[in-house]
């Protein structure tokens, strides 16, 4: 179980349980209530009177810092049942309802969605804005789901703002998930030619007046014989 390659500060917290029961198959974004950097919240993560940690954090300036390896279980939902299957993601946001997040903090939990769902072999994020659904859910192979905080203690966390969103960000994840099967635009080399063949004709004389159309419409043409082309 690899961790994400967007991290550019690790600050890994003694606050975890371990190596995970469960595989992955969940991500929970949190909102930290405070426009913090990634630094403040390793200190509050590392403080051993706090007894809290998340997998990953966002800071204020869309920094990644990793607390605790993808590997291990955090401590971040109220839930040990959650926390074994999620990626937990403390994200900077305001200290009030409804803890909006800034865009470049919301854009970077976009990718960092991405590159979890890459890494752990999903291509599609789900959001059913529905508790008892999700949990009662058994995610096919390439599904992850989104979980909240709020679901499973007295808490408004994630917050108003990024609730409102969180179809949205599954959406918008997925789509980044899904590979793009248009054919590349033929750009040539600008000195390739393209002929366009309209019929082939058994008489000659259709075959005359099929191009003396095409001249009429403003084409060229030519007509091509094949010899022997029909045998008895």
């Amino acid at each position: 179980m690899s961790n994400s390659p967007l991290v550019s500060y690790t600050c890994l917290s003694p606050h975890h349980s371990g190596t995970r029961t469960a595989s992955i198959d969940r991500i929970t974004p949190h909102c930290v209530v405070g426009q913090c950097t990634v630094e403040s919240l390793g200190k509050c993560f590392a403080n051993p009177n706090k007894r809290a940690s998340s997998n990953y954090g966002i800071g204020k300036d869309g920094r990644v810092a990793m607390y605790v390896e993808e590997k291990n279980r955090s401590w971040c939902s109220s839930s040990n049942a959650n926390d074994q299957r999620a990626v937990t993601i403390e994200c900077a946001s305001d200290k009030t309802e409804p803890y909006a997040f800034n865009d470049v903090v919301y854009n970077r939990l976009i990718d960092l969605c991405v590159d979890i769902c890459k890494r752990n072999g999903k291509t599609v994020l789900l959001w059913f804005d529905d508790k008892n659904k999700t949990l009662n859910y058994t995610p096919k192979s390439n599904e992850m789901i989104l979980t909240v905080h709020r679901w499973f203690a007295n808490k408004s966390c994630p917050g108003t703002w990024l609730y409102s969103r969180l179809g949205s960000l599954a959406e918008t994840v997925t789509k980044r998930l899904t590979p793009d099967t248009t054919p590349a635009p033929d750009t040539g080399t600008g000195k390739d030619l393209y002929r366009v063949q309209v019929g082939a004709y058994r008489v000659k004389a259709n075959a005359q007046r099929q191009l003396e159309k095409l001249k009429q419409a403003g084409f060229s043409g030519f007509i091509v014989t094949v010899k022997n082309y029909y045998s008895d």
